[in-house]
């Protein structure tokens, strides 16, 4: 017991971890996991990803969505996002999603990580953080995952795009825009595109 006692000297609450991040503390890594896992020092979050659970007044917290895709992944260039983030825009979208998108460079596919569930979508160039010109262009590229009424919302999204950053929506559709989100822009921005090659 002395060696599972020594693996559980390095864990500290609320951090994720994958089983190849153990082995250096471990000389029978399945065996302890079982052990940490029975016992409730780890909760498993998928195949070879577990949690410390951080103890709270009100039990315990579940881990951070980002610690969780970070171990996922291996790679800390990821974004999250979701389809809720498209109501605050002003444009016609009100659903609620229970969905959380990760852009990322190395996995696509549907994954439940901790009881939740991950839309992973690989996608060459993301923002580190949403912005709204980002999401403006996001919302268009994924219009048709939608429920609200398609029209509506894209003649709302060109009312919006007409009060942004006009370079700042440039850039997001020149750095992030699909085919849909170019399309859509394309006559709105000509002004501001020349401007920028000026």
């Amino acid at each position: 017991m002395s060696a599972l006692n020594e693996l559980k000297k390095h864990l500290r609450p609320g951090q994720v971890y994958r089983r190849a991040d153990l082995l250096p503390w471990s000389n029978a890594v399945d065996r302890h996991l079982r052990q940490l896992v029975d016992e409730g020092t780890l909760t498993k979050l998928s195949g070879g990803l577990y949690a410390y659970p951080k103890p709270t007044r009100f039990g315990s917290a579940p881990p951070d969505d980002a610690k969780m895709v970070e171990a996922f992944l291996k790679d800390h260039r990821f974004l999250l996002t979701s389809p809720n983030a498209y109501n605050a825009l002003g444009v016609g979208s009100t659903q609620l999603y229970n969905e959380t998108v990760v852009y990322n460079h190395k996995r696509h596919g549907r994954f439940s990580l901790g009881n939740r569930a991950f839309d992973f979508r690989i996608k060459p160039h993301f923002p580190r953080r949403l912005t709204e010109e980002f999401l403006l262009v996001d919302l268009v590229d994924n219009i048709d995952r939608l429920a609200e009424s398609k029209s509506t919302i894209l003649g709302l999204v060109e009312k919006k795009a007409r009060r942004v950053d006009a370079r700042a929506l440039a850039r997001a559709v020149r750095d992030y825009g699909g085919v849909k989100a170019k399309k859509l822009f394309e006559h709105l921005l000509t002004n501001g595109e020349q401007a920028h090659a000026a």
